[in-house]
């Protein structure tokens, strides 16, 4: 395992320090960009929002989508399970020719 390291991020024009391990850096950094865009998004033309309260919308837009792919997830899951049971009554129904 990798020391960690500190890595600046932006958001909002603050800028942030936070340790990560050198592997997951790119992706800290990705996820910093995705977080500062939909910061923008929210803040919009009023800049005098509050940070706190932009930084909490955010989380909660974010928290809601991975919710919705969570479900759909489940949702996937439970489908391709009844469609397997289906699949394996059908197999179970079949004759096997004797030999």
């Amino acid at each position: 395992m990798s020391p960690t390291q500190p890595v600046t991020i932006r958001l909002l024009d603050r800028e942030y320090t936070v340790g990560c391990e050198p592997e997951e850096r790119e992706s800290l950094l990705a996820a910093a960009r995705l977080l500062d865009g939909k910061m923008r998004e929210i803040r919009g033309s009023n800049r005098m929002a509050a940070l706190d309260r932009v930084a909490v919308l955010a989380a909660l837009n974010f928290a809601h989508e991975l919710q919705q792919l969570k479900d759909e997830g489940e949702g996937r899951s439970s489908e391709l399970e009844r469609t397997l049971d289906d699949l394996h009554r059908k197999l179970d129904r079949l004759e096997l020719p004797e030999r």
